[in-house]
Order: C-alpha cells, then sequence, then structure tokens
C-alpha cells in the first residue's frame, strides 16, 4: 500500500485502506476502485491522505497499534461519558462522571496492555477513521500518544493509568463550551476564544471532587494548555508550576491536533508535526518529553514515498523499532531516473544518507 495524497488520486486506482465512520461502520472499503464521485466525496470529508495498491508498494503492509475494534469501542465509550455528563444537572453531575470514570479506567488498562505488548513505534491512521464530532476521536488519541511518551519515559503501571485518564478526559470541561464555537470553521472572534479557554477551567472543576479519580487527573485537564514559558491558559503558570503530567498530555494534545483533519486546516504528516512540536522543545514545550514523543512514534508511515539527500527515492517498506526516525525503504529511482529492478535500503546502516522530504504526491 501507499500513502497518497488526495491531490495526487486519479480514477482507477484502488483504495488499500478501510476509512470507517463514528459508528464503527466501513465508510469506504479497502478494494474499492476509485471513481470521480469517490474522489469528490473524500475532498467534500477533507480527507487528505488515503491508501492505495500500487504495483510501488506491493506487498508493504500498514497496521495500526489498536485495532479498529478497540478504537471503535473507546471511542463509543467516550463519546457516551461525555453526553451522559452533558446531559446531567446540579448535583447528579459529580454522580455521573464518577460512574463514567470507572468506566474508561477500563479502556486505559487496555491500552496499556496492547502499549506494553508492542515492540513497535506507534502507528495511528487518523485518516483512516471520521468522526461526526472531533473530540472524541482527539481525547482517544491524546490519551494513546500520552501513554506511549509515559512508557518511554518509564513511568509505573499506577503513574500511566493516572496519565491515560487525564488525558482522556482533558478535554471534558468543553460540554460546557456552545457547540457552535467547538465547530466553527472559521477563526474565533477574542470573545469565543476566552469561551474557549475556559474550558481547562471547568474541567478541573468537574474533576477535582470525584472520589475515585486522583486529583492529578484534574490538573491534567486544568494545565494542558499551560505552556513552560507562561504563554499558556488558563492561568499563565511556567515550568515550574506545571505537573509533569501535564507536560505529557500537552505535547500529545498538539501533535494530535496538528496530525488530524480538521474543518478549518488540513492535518499534517507526522514527521511535520514533530518538527513543529521540536521548534517549541524547551520553550513551550518539556524537553524530555518531545524527545520520548519523537522515540514513541512512527515518522515516517509504511507506504510513504521519500526523496533522500543522495536524489534516490525510495518507498518506505517497514520500520526500525530502535529508531522511528531511520525506517527501511524499496529503491526505485536514483538521480530522476526510474530503476528496472528496487533494490531495499536500511537507513540504521547508512547513517549518512538523509531523508530530505516526503512526496506524498508522488504517483509512477
Amino acid at each position: 500500500m501507499q500513502l497518497i495524497s488526495i491531490a495526487a488520486v486519479k480514477e482507477d486506482m484502488v483504495l488499500g485502506k478501510t476509512i470507517w465512520n463514528d459508528a464503527g461502520h466501513p465508510l469506504l472499503q479497502e478494494g474499492a476502485t476509485i471513481t470521480s464521485r469517490i474522489i469528490q466525496r473524500l475532498e467534500q470529508l477533507n480527507i487528505q491522505y488515503i491508501y492505495v495498491d500500487t504495483a510501488l508498494s506491493k506487498g508493504i503492509e500498514i497496521e495500526e497499534t489498536v485495532s479498529v475494534s478497540v478504537r471503535n469501542r473507546a471511542v463509543k465509550d467516550i463519546k457516551q461519558s461525555f453526553d451522559v455528563v452533558r446531559n446531567s444537572q446540579g448535583k447528579n453531575v459529580a454522580f455521573v462522571l464518577e460512574k463514567q470514570a470507572q468506566l474508561l479506567c477500563s479502556q486505559i488498562d487496555e491500552l496499556i496492555a496492547i502499549l506494553s505488548s508492542s515492540e513497535e513505534a506507534l502507528t495511528v491512521l487518523s485518516d483512516a477513521f471520521l468522526y461526526d464530532e472531533y473530540i472524541y476521536q482527539h481525547s482517544f488519541q491524546v490519551a494513546l500518544y500520552s501513554l506511549a511518551i509515559a512508557q518511554e519515559m518509564h513511568y509505573n503501571a499506577e503513574e500511566m493509568k493516572i496519565i491515560g485518564l487525564g488525558a482522556l478526559l482533558h478535554d471534558i470541561g468543553k460540554i460546557a463550551v456552545p457547540h457552535s464555537i467547538l465547530q466553527k470553521p472559521g477563526k474565533l472572534t477574542d470573545d469565543e476564544y476566552e469561551q474557549m479557554k475556559e474550558h481547562a477551567r471547568y474541567g478541573f472543576e468537574l474533576l477535582r471532587n470525584l472520589y475515585s479519580v486522583p486529583l492529578l487527573v484534574a490538573h491534567c485537564a486544568f494545565q494542558h494548555h499551560e505552556r513552560l514559558d507562561g504563554s499558556g491558559y488558563p492561568r499563565g503558570i511556567t515550568e515550574k508550576d506545571i505537573h509533569p503530567y501535564a507536560k505529557i498530555v500537552a505535547v500529545a494534545d498538539v501533535f494530535d491536533a496538528l496530525s488530524s483533519n480538521r474543518v478549518y486546516r488540513s492535518k499534517l504528516l507526522p514527521v511535520e508535526c514533530l518538527a513543529i512540536i521540536e521548534e517549541g522543545s524547551g520553550v513551550s514545550f518539556d524537553k524530555k518529553v518531545v524527545e520520548a514523543l519523537k522515540r514513541s512514534v512512527v515518522h515516517y508511515p509504511n507506504g510513504t514515498i521519500v526523496r533522500l539527500n543522495d536524489a534516490r527515492v525510495g518507498i518506505v517498506v517497514r520500520q526500525n523499532t530502535t529508531l522511528p526516525l531511520r525506517p527501511n525503504l524499496r529503491i526505485f529511482e536514483e538521480q530522476g531516473e526510474r530503476l528496472k529492478a528496487t533494490y531495499e535500503l536500511n537507513l540504521l546502516q547508512a547513517p549518512q544518507v538523509k531523508i530530505m522530504t516526503t512526496e506524498p504526491e508522488y504517483i509512477l
């Protein structure tokens, strides 16, 4: 399978990876032949990249770390939890949220088990899943990234559980933000932005008095938009006052926001997201957390076309678990000339060779 930009998709191409809707049903099955109508529909859904089957990518497999069934079940539980809390009134909110938090804890346990048993860097195919409301998918993925970072930083199981639950509930305060603001396709007004920022404070107030939920979960919600240099919100605190768990959730939150489709912005590829986050390392984000993220996630997903510093072009065939930045490639072009026979290049064994750019619009 080859990762390709929607701008380069042509009729008669064959879809390599199923696209799912928010109910866990296939929107477009792998193996489907692409038509002009399908291309138009994918563009309307703001899908930026798809996987297609090509001769060049034969034998290349793309598997998400977390299965479709686990993801769909988790997102369904997150949506249910948010909706139940949103529809609760007065003193009943705390009781309801307490019960929902216990349900979500089981999801965190399952994700921890999956990550602990996987030797591969984390692969998340966010374009393969479409949801009517971004907040639920986002909450799931922030939890997944946060747990991967925490595991890389050698937090123990109990600490990871708190971090995971804090990440899963970091946006719970958005239930108090008007839907018109959450789903606004354009830039928020100053007043709307101030209302949006209050979600961190409201999330803290919702979570801080729950009996079965550690207070640190509430602090993840409260501080995930704070930045080391004091430029964040809602309180503008600096590095020494931000809890280490919240520093993890902050990085995971931004990484997912950059790598996901939004109504007002196109997604970026993982390596592009990591480059942006690295620019803020030590200023906005904790350096150790940023480095842990870089070691935890796939930079160049399998099926990605890349151009090297020596003018060779190849496609990523598999990852190197010890260093996600340097995958194995299938080289098919040298100095602008297509090779009669491809060959494999392991970037771990070629330290002088570097990936310069990705080529998602490359088609033969």
